[in-house]
């Protein structure tokens, strides 16, 4: 048999194995492998439910299983009366069609009050309702505020508002604006009259406790003070972002 050249076994005899990688180099590349499936993930969802209904959250499943069942049906934004739009506007997040995704002034504001309510905007309320949980942990508002501006920049104002009134709670167990008109009213989404749409966003804030079809003062006042505020916002222009011009 032929002897190797001199240079081969040479260079044969000098390699050795490479050394394991450090635990901790190991664990941060399949910590970023995972943070990078999350994040496809989420924004293969967000691109998916730009065009496509979302099938429920999880706040909904666990009532659905606490309760027995739910009231929950999709309505298309043309089914549903502006007054309804503008009322719940108003109502939670009047600067909607002026902020990005976060109403800086009002989280300043909330702040220096050190009100817990205020501050979150209808962007960042879809996003905790469609694609995360309902607890106040640090992990959901790092997640809320990460995919927030993704939404604002996939999504139109009006796609978020009409995911916003399909998934919001109305009263126990009854999900969506359509579900909440035919339980609460009688009457389809779209013929919901300004005073009907105003005590329904007067009842989001806490939808078990304050009803829109048995009011009471609370809900009566903020009612009327919704109203104010929707006509306003229509003649200021604060609705322009979400109205279907005729």
């Amino acid at each position: 048999m032929a002897e190797k050249p001199r240079s081969t076994r040479k260079k044969a005899a000098t390699e050795a194995p490479l050394p394991p990688r450090p635990l901790w180099r190991r664990v941060l590349t399949w910590t970023g492998r995972g943070l990078g499936l999350l994040a496809a993930f989420y924004l293969f969802l967000i691109f998916l439910f730009s065009f496509v209904p979302p099938p429920g959250n999880i706040y909904q499943w666990q009532e659905s299983w606490r309760l027995g069942g739910i009231s929950r049906e999709w309505v298309n934004w043309d089914d549903i009366s502006p007054n309804m739009g503008r009322s719940v506007v108003a109502g939670e997040d009047a600067n909607f069609c002026l902020h990005w995704g976060f109403d800086m002034q009002a989280i300043r504001d909330a702040i220096k009050t050190g009100a817990n309510r205020g501050a979150s905007t209808l962007d960042q309320q879809v996003v905790k309702n469609v694609f995360l949980w309902q607890n106040r942990s640090w992990v959901r508002k790092a997640l809320e505020a990460l995919l927030t501006p993704v939404v604002e920049v996939m999504w139109s104002k009006q796609r978020i508002l009409e995911v916003y009134l399909n998934e919001a709670e109305f009263a126990e167990g009854v999900f969506g604006v359509q579900a909440a008109a035919h339980k609460l009213f009688g009457v389809d989404a779209r013929n919901l009259t300004p005073t009907q749409a105003a005590r329904l966003a007067a009842a989001l804030p806490n939808p078990k406790d304050y009803s829109a079809n048995k009011p009471g003062a609370y809900v009566r006042a903020r009612a009327r003070q919704i109203i104010s505020g929707a006509d306003t916002i229509k003649a200021d222009g604060r609705a322009d972002c979400f109205e279907t011009k005729d």
